[in-house]
């Protein structure tokens, strides 16, 4: 049967597989650690409050350490938590032998300063790459973070296990956000791309994406990037997670992407579904970035 043009056409980058190349490449090295060194990799995973999205995050999180062979410290704090107790709660975990990664789940509540709390958290710990000396490394050429903030480093990851060519390419960015749209531009620029950012302030984005060979889609805006605005061929990694009323779920809701997938999917050579896409292999370059955390110091 001959193809309509209305097929697909894009190849779909599965996220999930990739991940679970990764996790298991990752398995057999705690297991190698451990039967040589009688050691495993230890990750302190810190939530205040009761946020429900930021609580299943944190159960994926604890739950893939689990599943890998690294131990899981779980620090749960309450909503009202002084600042103090919370710095004073990462010096502990700082000093801490067993713990070679730490992460505070974001956001924090308003009453907590995200900078003093991030700053506090050892650089050689700082496994989710938001401390400001790794982002200042990530920014400098010549110059090497000791991680790399996971949700970017997994965006590259896929585009390079894809086999989608990043050196001279023409890469646009959807959003700046210190997470995710900033330093994934860094690390593009790092793989010798030209990158442009686009964001609430530029005028005609539709014009700046549809030049790109890879677009980064990192805005937290439902559906916001079109099938026209996408130059045919290009690789799309779409980041984006927003609830979308749907009736016909149990849930109420459904998860879409910042990208039009019906519509970009049948333009772009490459497209990241959602859920399915980004977000297993953030999960997977954390428990990775442990790892390597770990192996640092165990057997050194």
């Amino acid at each position: 049967m001959a193809s309509s043009p209305s097929d697909q056409t894009a190849k779909i980058i599965d996220g999930k597989a990739v991940a679970h190349t990764i996790r298991s490449e990752i398995a057999d090295e705690v297991r190698h650690l451990s039967e040589k060194h009688g050691k495993v990799p230890g990750l302190a995973v810190v939530i205040v409050g009761l946020r429900k999205d930021s609580q299943t995050y944190v159960n994926m999180k604890r739950k893939a350490c689990a599943e890998v062979g690294i131990k899981s410290f779980d620090v749960d704090l309450p909503e009202d938590v002084p600042e103090a107790d919370l710095i004073t709660k990462v010096h502990e975990l700082n000093s801490d032998p067993q713990v070679h990664g730490i992460l505070v789940q974001l956001p924090l509540p308003k009453h907590i300063n995200e900078e003093n709390v991030l700053g506090a958290i050892s650089i050689d710990k700082d496994v989710d790459g938001f401390h400001p000396l790794n982002i200042g490394k990530l920014a400098m050429k010549g110059r090497e973070p000791l991680f790399l903030p996971c949700t970017p480093k997994g965006c590259l990851e896929l585009l390079v296990r894809s086999g989608i060519k990043i050196k001279g390419q023409r890469a646009v960015v959807v959003g700046r956000s210190n997470i995710v749209g900033l330093p994934v531009s860094l690390l593009l620029l790092k793989a010798d791309a030209t990158v442009t950012t686009v964001h609430s302030h530029t005028k005609d984005p539709e014009a700046i994406i549809k030049e790109a060979d890879i677009v980064i889609a990192a805005a937290g805006q439902a559906c916001m990037i079109k099938g026209d605005w996408i130059k045919p061929g290009a690789a799309v990694i779409d980041v984006g997670t927003n609830a979308v009323s749907d009736p016909s779920r149990k849930s109420g809701y459904r998860l879409v992407g910042d990208v039009d997938f019906a519509e970009t999917s049948k333009v772009a050579g490459f497209i990241t579904p959602v859920p399915g896409g980004v977000g297993p292999m953030t999960v997977a370059m954390l428990l990775r970035n442990t790892l390597d955390g770990a192996k640092q110091v165990i057997g050194q």
